[in-house]
């Protein structure tokens, strides 16, 4: 008989361990499928983005005479709001170019990120084919 009210008290607590685990894992935030529906974009498209970042740039003298070529890549956040804050040149190819490019992309405005709904603030890393002619 003894043995049975001992089987019982394991079956009992065992059941309620995994329940309050079961309702850890559904209230627990950190557990819920992140989805992300859109990522931050620009809304006229890459095309007419790289065009305008061309455009906006002044070469000098001797960039042209170089004719100074190459890619910069640059991370930066897109805020809930479309603003780009948070600028940072991960590879540049000349420090003038560098902060041109930087200060360009501050001025923009991205298309913000969805996820699961809401409206956030995500981390962006783009390179900038750059030409001098």
């Amino acid at each position: 008989m003894k043995f049975i009210y001992h089987l019982l008290f394991i079956f009992c607590f065992l059941s309620i361990v995994v329940s309050a685990q079961e309702r850890k894992t559904m209230n627990d935030k950190q557990n819920l499928k992140v989805v992300t529906n859109q990522e931050p974009f620009y809304p006229k498209g890459d095309a007419v983005l790289y065009d305008f970042v061309n455009r906006k740039l002044e070469f000098s003298d001797n960039a042209k005479r170089i004719k100074l070529s190459g890619n910069i890549s640059v991370s930066f956040d897109v805020k809930a709001d479309s603003s780009i804050v948070n600028v940072l040149v991960i590879e540049g190819i000349d420090g003038d170019i560098d902060n041109q490019i930087k200060k360009i992309v501050e001025q923009l405005k991205f298309a913000p990120a969805v996820q699961n709904g809401f409206i956030l603030k995500m981390n962006m890393m783009m390179n900038f084919p750059i030409s001098a002619h």
